[in-house]
């Protein structure tokens, strides 16, 4: 499996940013880091290890970045600059990364990722649908009151999903978009998965009720926040969307 570590300055970010890609060819998969992780999490944790196949197979081109969590969502500093960082990093994401991994101008994304991996990916698709034609979020939660609690602004709510899918017009063009795209929410039952699970529910309620047909699949009492169970899904769900 061919591996290609990269540095890159952000322009947007005014700081030198890393991220890894796996594989040469296939469709294009973006794995985001767990909740203050970085881009080498992924491999680390066993998650490129279990999508050899495809990679080797020239089904996927795995694409790591890093991520600046630990500054943004959990952070105790002022939520106003934690948010405004985030955003920052939204658009060094949109604007720079996907331009410097893209193998032609019209590549779309399949977009992944655990815990808050599983966030950023679906906020990600749900803010870009033009880019991102595929989410398998795993155990996301998908509102920002989770870590930014009462605090609420205009970038709060860009980067919640669950409250800015609640209250998009049901004439947005981006409904649309979504019925035309491969949607997959996983979550287990099990132990850490509390809020995690209402979130997912909440989700699944919002995007039925507007006639979204996405894959929202709740897994067992026993299947725990936690990545031997990541592993299991991520293989289950990319043999639905990739053929190897």
């Amino acid at each position: 499996m061919e591996e290609n570590y990269y540095k890159h300055h952000s322009q947007v970010l005014d700081r030198d940013m890393e991220y890894k890609v796996y594989g040469t060819t296939g469709r294009a998969v973006v794995a985001f880091p767990s909740q203050n992780g970085r881009f080498f999490d992924y491999e680390n944790f066993g998650m490129t290890e279990v999508l050899r196949p495809w990679i080797e197979g020239g089904r996927i081109r795995l694409i790591c970045p890093d991520g600046i969590d630990g500054e943004t969502w959990s952070s105790p500093g002022d939520p106003r600059q934690r948010i405004e960082l985030q955003e920052r990093w939204y658009h060094y994401i949109v604007d720079e990364f996907l331009e410097a991994v893209r193998l032609s101008p019209d590549e779309t994304f399949i977009v992944t990722g655990c815990s808050m991996g599983g966030y950023h990916s679906a906020n990600f698709f749900f803010r870009r649908p033009d880019l991102f034609d595929t989410v398998i979020a795993l155990s996301g939660i998908y509102h920002a009151d989770y870590f930014f609690g009462s605090y609420h602004d205009d970038l709060t709510y860009a980067n919640s999903p669950q409250d800015f899918l609640e209250h998009m017009p049901a004439d947005h063009p981006y409904w649309d978009a979504y019925r035309r795209r491969q949607i997959i929410l996983c979550v287990g039952q099990g132990a850490w998965e509390d809020d995690l699970l209402e979130s997912t529910r909440q989700m699944d309620r919002i995007l039925k009720s507007n006639g979204v047909p996405a894959w929202v699949d709740y897994w067992g009492y026993d299947v725990a926040h936690d990545w031997p169970w990541w592993r299991k899904q991520i293989v289950y769900f990319m043999g639905k969307v990739v053929k190897q």
